[in-house]
């Protein structure tokens, strides 16, 4: 299904932007999973990147580079919104100590999520519905390029657990407004700059307790 050069395009990509590169069996899965988003997306819009180098280069790199980020210590996460599965898989792939859900409302990206978590053989979950619709809570929620972003961050804010994490991956420009979304218990780390871009962040917030 994959080669090996995919994954050697895949550790290139990522030393060229500073991140570690993978070992040899997760630049293999994650190159089963580029190869599954560029075969699902012929029939079914996952993401308007096209190509490999694309996916790469910045779905790839920003959701690795988002697993070393997320705080030590965090033991259940929820990717609100997943759609295609960045920055969720990615984190699931990069940090197995964590339990990983990816809620995602639709139908067809759910069945691609369940396709990618079947194939690579790791244990995610996925909730086939609205974030919203949960009634536990979570050590750490994520959130990356959902609709109506502020209205979802501060749904997501209540899914967080006491002294838990909330983490945006957002730009410069939308980070004042979402930090406002979420409420003033939150107490925000600097945002730190994701690879390849001067304009995209990554912070998160702890929740206080």
């Amino acid at each position: 299904m994959t080669s090996d050069a995919a994954g050697e395009r895949i550790n290139a990509c990522l030393e060229s932007l500073n991140l570690r590169p993978l070992d040899d069996e997760k630049a293999e899965k994650f190159s089963i999973y580029v190869s599954l988003i560029l075969r699902w997306n012929e029939r079914l819009n996952l993401t308007a990147l096209r190509t490999e180098d694309c996916i790469i280069s910045i779905h790839l790199a920003e959701s690795i580079a988002c697993a070393t980020m997320v705080p030590q210590g965090i033991n259940t996460l929820l990717e609100f919104g997943s759609g295609a599965g960045f920055p969720g898989l990615p984190i699931a792939l990069c940090r197995p100590e964590i339990a990983v859900t990816l809620a995602e409302s639709q139908g067809k990206k759910a069945a691609f999520l369940q396709e990618v978590i079947r194939t690579l053989s790791i244990p995610v979950t996925v909730h086939a519905g609205r974030a919203e619709d949960f009634r536990s809570k979570f050590d750490c929620v994520v959130l990356r390029a959902v609709d109506k972003m502020p209205r979802a961050v501060v749904a997501a804010s209540k899914l967080v657990g006491r002294q838990g994490w909330l983490g945006l991956m957002t730009t410069l420009a939308d980070v004042a407004e979402l930090k406002l979304a979420a409420g003033s218990e939150y107490r925000w780390d600097s945002p730190a700059p994701l690879p390849g871009t001067e304009r995209k962040i990554m912070t998160f917030g702890n929740k206080a307790p």
